[in-house]
């Protein structure tokens, strides 16, 4: 059921007469908290409505994740949704518990138009570094999807444009808070790192926990690196200080 449904619900619960005042009072609650997230969701529509009324039939949103870990890739995916779609909960995927990110994963997967994802191996990241993998990542997921629509904007999350794409693009700072459809590529991205980290990952290198920590950081995780040293999905660009206190160099 969508929100607009869910709330002409609500409303024809309150027509009934022989409601008890404490049901009444959970009905109007819950009503007021509906209408409130439905203007979320519609100010969150702001960029992708201004484009369609360019005359924009398909508005891409474009995000990543996974800048930050010692290991693992980069994922970014790029999403296409309907001109009408409203995703009760959506949100930047950072602001989201675990369980809810993974709920409206799904209802993304079953709604979207069209999603591609793209997965940079940590030998790109040392390479080129962590920002042109970025960049990188992003511009491989919308090629992932372009054979099958013509693009008509990209809407990228942050401050800079991906480099040599052929489409036009709208940067929006903080924009998997602005936009639903950065948003729910901002969930698609993280999902599916976060799967490919606590599954494959995890049970190929399971001394460093990735299960827990994702390849993030953490005192357990750095702990880890110090006993082990590196495994094959460390970013070596990331880990010169842990490295060195770790051989007394520090």
């Amino acid at each position: 059921m969508d929100i607009y449904a869910k709330i002409d619900e609500m409303k024809n619960r309150l027509k009934c007469i022989d409601l008890k005042k404490s049901e009444r009072e959970q009905i109007e609650k819950r009503l007021a908290k509906l209408v409130i997230e439905l203007d979320r969701l519609l100010n969150m529509r702001l960029y992708e409505n201004k484009h369609y009324a360019k005359g924009c039939k398909f508005v891409a949103g474009i995000d990543e994740v996974g800048r930050g870990p010692l290991a693992g890739p980069v994922v970014s995916a790029c999403v296409i949704l309907p001109e009408d779609c409203l995703i009760e909960g959506i949100n930047d995927s950072k602001k989201l518990s675990e369980k809810k990110r993974v709920e409206i994963y799904e209802v993304i997967r079953d709604n979207a138009l069209h999603i591609g994802i793209s997965v940079v191996k940590p030998e790109i990241i040392d390479k080129y570094n962590i920002l042109r993998a970025s960049l990188f990542s992003m511009k491989k997921a919308i090629e992932k999807i372009e054979n099958d629509v013509n693009i008509d904007i990209v809407l990228v999350d942050g401050n800079q444009k991906i480099p040599e794409l052929e489409y036009e693009q709208e940067t929006i700072v903080s924009g998997d808070a602005k936009s639903i459809s950065v948003a729910a590529a901002s969930i698609i991205a993280k999902v599916t790192r976060d799967r490919l980290m606590q599954g494959k990952y995890h049970e190929m290198y399971p001394e460093y926990n990735f299960k827990s920590n994702k390849g993030y950081g953490t005192g357990e995780h750095v702990a880890a690196l110090k006993k082990c040293g590196p495994c094959e999905i460390h970013r070596r660009s990331f880990l010169g200080k842990i490295l060195a206190e770790a051989e007394g160099l520090l």
